[in-house]
């Protein structure tokens, strides 16, 4: 029963989050309870040395809305606890990221994307569908920013388009991986740090040493050693991927560690754009040869 009633949608459903870090909040033991208490829903966090977890959420649609409305108070609050002591003046927007079957995003987004304008415009929040589907599965990640009001009303309509729109077929539902091992690179090897343990990795050394060999802008013609699947005589190419700004520190790295680490490692000419106000994400653009690109996504993945 799909029946819009004035508090909400009088019908059970389930609602999945993506959150990195922040999950902290809801593992608290005194406020977990408080969480499910005041709702009236079932919440509960995928378990995992994971850097991503899964939020589930379930429950009549009124008690997702109100714990959707105390997750979103919370991250406002936080947001005004770290401007305290900070010189940035524009408060960022609260963002949320709802995880949905591939098949309802079309739903999500209307003819012509009529109707996620609609959303837009009705409820002053952002709203972004991602264009890939997460790793593994047949689900796509939703951005929501905007003010904890915003994303609540936001969070309605689109409740009301997935029940109006069931998912077509099987979902594969995405289950984040856990934290990749520390790498290294030591006199032209690769290795992954177990434990106390250096192990090498013999695919990604003979990645690393192809992208060495020919790094970007690397003549045309020129011979190369071959590596299945990836031809270092390619014309240089450039590839996009967008990072979440709450990961983007990681990737970066103190006074911009991290990411020189990745270009000397992979060779590869990488550009963080600036963030965008109203934008959950940055977008990243690596370029040089299949080697370079494929050493650097891999080592921005493993962050």
């Amino acid at each position: 029963d799909t029946k819009v009633t004035e508090g909400g949608l009088n019908v059970t459903l389930t609602i999945r989050l993506l959150m990195h870090g922040k999950v902290k909040h809801f593992r608290l033991p005194q406020q977990l309870p408080v969480y499910r208490a005041s709702s009236g829903a079932r919440i509960n966090i995928s378990e995992g040395s994971c850097p991503e977890r899964i939020v589930t959420i379930t429950g009549p649609t009124d008690a997702i809305f109100k714990a959707f409305s105390m997750i979103a108070l919370k991250f406002e609050e936080d947001i005004n606890t770290s401007m305290t002591n900070s010189t940035v003046t524009s408060k960022p927007p609260v963002t949320l990221r709802l995880v949905v079957p591939a098949s309802q995003c079309g739903s999500l987004i209307g003819k012509g994307g009529s109707k996620i304008k609609e959303i837009r415009e009705s409820t002053g929040a952002q709203v972004q569908v991602a264009g890939d589907m997460l790793p593994n599965s047949t689900e796509r990640a939703v951005t929501i920013s905007g003010t904890p009001d915003a994303i609540i009303q936001c969070v309605k309509q689109i409740c009301v388009v997935m029940l109006e729109s069931p998912p077509k077929g099987a979902t594969i539902p995405y289950r984040p991986k856990p934290a990749s091992a520390p790498i290294i690179f030591a006199g032209g090897q690769a290795f992954t740090i177990q434990g106390q343990y250096a192990i090498p990795h013999p695919d990604l050394t003979k990645l690393h040493q192809l992208a060495m060999q020919h790094p970007p802008f690397t003549p045309l013609g020129q011979t190369t050693p071959g590596f299945p699947g990836l031809d270092a005589t390619t014309p240089t190419s450039s590839h996009e991927l967008t990072i979440p700004n709450d990961l983007i520190g990681c990737i970066i790295g103190r006074q911009g560690s991290k990411i020189n680490e990745i270009r000397q490692m992979s060779g590869a000419q990488i550009k963080i754009a600036n963030a965008t106000e109203g934008s959950a994400e940055r977008q990243v653009t690596i370029t040089g040869s299949p080697a370079n690109i494929s050493l650097a996504q891999y080592l921005i993945n493993a962050r």
